[in-house]
């Protein structure tokens, strides 16, 4: 993941910076306890798709 698009990439709900995990290839938002996959090197950012940290 470009460090460059990770510093300005924000969760979409709580506009809170991203953590990177690249042996899950996914950003997760530690605030709303989501995680958002990176499918072939690109973020997909819709709440959708992405999993609840909940029970992690």
């Amino acid at each position: 993941m470009d460090s460059k698009l990770l510093e300005i990439l924000v969760c979409p709900i709580c506009k809170a910076g991203l953590e990177y995990h690249k042996d899950k290839e996914e950003l997760h938002c530690n605030k709303c306890k989501l995680a958002f996959p990176i499918d072939d090197g690109i973020p997909v950012m819709l709440i959708d798709e992405a999993r609840s940290l909940e029970n992690e």
